[in-house]
């Protein structure tokens, strides 16, 4: 890749700058729909964007961040805007209250296409979190799902989400459904081959019954539908489910953080995947590496 265009020497000193406004706009979901533009914070997320191949729009960082994190901004295209600024200003672009010296502008990624035959899909009605929502969109992508469906609930585009996904979001395909349009996508899932897997509480009165997760095959092509934190998957859904299970747990709370929750039930797709695998000679299964956690 080409280097970047060498920044302006003029550092920004004024939080009024067009620049520091056009980023503060993208603050908001209005802006950054009409700006077709996300605002992203940290290090950690730029470094996420360009191991995914985005190429930023917009750059600004501090003299500080840069005489740490130069080697970075090397792998830059001369597409790219970079500017200083003084800590102020880029505390003024940026939503965090400590901002670690950058932010950056990078397009909406586009929505998901249609989905293969036989993947996994996670289904989300109405997650209001911004936290919840991007712990399960990094889930998601570490449980090889395919893409992620948003009837309703936070903005995942939103710089909170962004941070606690860490980064997921700019390679996880999203698809986002209005809720009542919900129960015809899901439908159209059902025909094209996919089986509903929904969750409920345990000891909820349900119409039919509810089973522990890891007594479902999740190898077959699965769309899990996970609901509201405060109200659960909506009556509708749980009603039109192929299959509902659990998560048993101790009685002594009434139920699970959903995004707590998502990571056993996504999870076991992958380890019954390993589990029947056949071994090779010898008769041992191949060591996984370690991932580092972040």
């Amino acid at each position: 890749m080409c280097a970047a265009t060498s920044p302006s020497e003029d550092v920004l000193r004024s939080r009024r700058n067009p620049l520091v406004r056009s980023l503060r706009q993208l603050h908001e979901s209005r802006g950054r729909r009409s700006e077709a533009r996300l605002l992203l914070e940290g290090t950690h997320l730029l470094q996420e964007a360009l191991r995914a191949d985005i190429v930023p729009r917009d750059v600004l960082v501090t003299e500080a961040w840069r005489e740490r994190h130069g080697h970075l901004l090397d792998g830059l295209t001369p597409a790219t805007t970079m500017r200083l600024a003084t800590p102020e200003v880029v505390a003024a672009a940026a939503t965090t209250a400590h901002p670690d010296g950058v932010v950056l502008t990078v397009p909406v990624p586009p929505p998901a296409g249609p989905p293969s035959a036989g993947s996994l899909l996670l289904v989300l009605e109405r997650i209001q979190d911004p936290g919840n929502l991007g712990t399960l969109l990094r889930t998601a992508l570490a449980a090889g799902v395919e893409q992620v469906w948003l009837a309703g609930g936070a903005d995942p585009f939103q710089p909170k989400v962004l941070r606690a996904s860490s980064g997921a979001v700019l390679t996880l395909p999203l698809r986002q459904i209005t809720p009542e349009a919900l129960g015809e996508h899901l439908a159209g899932l059902r025909r094209g081959g996919h089986r509903l897997v929904a969750t409920a509480v345990p000891g909820a009165d349900l119409s039919h019954a509810v089973v522990p997760y890891w007594r479902i095959d999740w190898t077959g092509p699965t769309a899990l539908l996970l609901g509201n934190e405060a109200a659960g998957l909506s009556p509708e859904r749980l009603d039109g489910a192929d299959v509902l299970v659990t998560v048993p747990h101790a009685p002594s709370v009434e139920s699970l953080n959903v995004a707590v929750a998502a990571a056993p039930l996504l999870l076991e797709r992958l380890r019954q995947s390993l589990s029947n695998a056949s071994p090779p000679a010898g008769g041992r299964m191949p060591r996984i590496p370690r991932s580092s956690s972040r």
